[in-house]
């Protein structure tokens, strides 16, 4: 088997592939149409990855389905920093596709989304620069052969995107790491006296937890090679649906769930009690409601529904029910047993099991709670 064979079968096979493997044939159709001028290094225009990211229908007819619903400003800001000197920083709470849309950025411009840095307060500096084979290291000497490349350090050398997660969470001395990379745009390797270069089309996209700032700050050094993008919360109930729907659409393919209808109002239930209690009040501004600890944001609306199908598959009729959801929307809510737990209880009471339509789901989920 060749290795695009095995490539292709892998991606076919595989429980998540990656972006650019999911919208291959999009990528495709977006790079012969696409007859506007590219940066040096991308494999699209910053105007067609902008198209990609939001979606459209291209004059031979190929539908670009939306990767990212929300602000075309924010994207455009974020395609056309990655065109410029500046590293790209996206900042926002918990759930507002900063992992999704990083890796979708990556995949437009490079074509290749893998280059990734996990930052977690254990990450040493050999994440971000290089490491060492030791094997090789002790019984050949320091040499480029013996060199363990870092994500950061391959996209340099190829001129790509590299990828960084939850940046803040990384400590302060791996994080300036990132410095001279970012301003020289070159990597020194002392103990071979060489240095590796970047290579034109070469960038990084960091995220970075709103919910964390404090964790690690960033230095003011390092946030100034950065352009910081906030990614809001969904604007509107409809569009947050939209995310919802289509997110649980994608998932049900990948993991081949049986067929359940789409249940509208389900998702429209979860999605507004996310809202209401995220934001402190019900949607028509008359009832005040406690908010959880949690950030109950769209990614876990989309566990909920998500979930809430398999149960309905297997164990249920086939039809997506208020039981169906029950257990996974107290689970998002009630994170702290005590004081999550109340604000749950009173959410029920004074909203839920006043409200038109909503009988079976205030019932299920006093039964779940019981």
């Amino acid at each position: 088997m060749t290795t695009t064979a095995a490539t292709s079968t892998q991606a076919a096979t595989a429980l998540r592939p990656h972006a650019e493997q999911t919208y291959a044939a999009e990528l495709e159709a977006l790079a012969r149409a696409d007859d506007r001028q590219r940066p040096p290094g991308w494999h699209l225009s910053p105007w067609a990855v902008t198209q990609y990211l939001l979606g459209t229908t291209l004059d031979d007819g190929t539908e670009i389905t939306p990767k990212y619903i929300g602000s075309r400003r924010v994207v455009e800001v974020a395609v056309a920093t990655l065109a410029t000197d500046r590293a790209l920083l996206l900042i926002g709470v918990p759930g507002t596709a900063k992992t999704w849309l990083s890796e979708h950025l990556a995949a437009a411009v490079s074509g290749d989304s893998t280059l990734l840095v996990q930052g977690t307060a254990g990450t040493s500096e050999e994440a971000v620069r290089y490491g060492w084979n030791y094997a090789r290291l002790l019984a050949e000497g320091p040499s480029e052969a013996a060199m363990v490349p870092s994500p950061v350090m391959t996209a340099m050398a190829r001129g790509s995107i590299g990828r960084i997660e939850e940046l803040t969470r990384m400590p302060s001395d791996v994080q300036d790491g990132l410095i001279t990379v970012l301003s020289e745009k070159a990597l020194p390797v002392a103990e071979l006296g060489i240095e590796v270069q970047a290579q034109r089309g070469f960038n990084i996209i960091a995220t970075a937890n709103d919910r964390d700032r404090g964790v690690n700050d960033l230095s003011s050094a390092l946030r100034r090679r950065f352009n910081t993008v906030v990614l809001p919360v969904p604007d509107s109930a409809e569009d947050e649906v939209r995310i919802v729907t289509q997110r649980v659409e994608q998932l049900g393919r990948s993991l081949e769930l049986p067929e359940v209808p789409t249940s509208l109002t389900e998702i429209q239930r979860v999605v507004t009690v996310f809202r209401e209690l995220r934001s402190g009040v019900t949607e028509d501004n008359t009832t005040k409601v406690k908010s959880p600890s949690g950030t109950l944001s769209t990614a876990e609306a989309i566990s909920v529904i998500t979930s809430g199908i398999a149960l309905a598959a297997h164990f249920g009729d086939g039809q997506l029910r208020p039981a169906d959801v029950a257990a996974g929307i107290q689970g998002a809510v009630v994170q702290d047993r005590v004081s999550d737990g109340v604000v749950w209880r009173e959410y029920l009471e004074t909203v839920a099991r006043e409200r038109d339509g909503w009988g079976d789901f205030y019932r299920a989920c006093r039964e779940v709670g019981a």
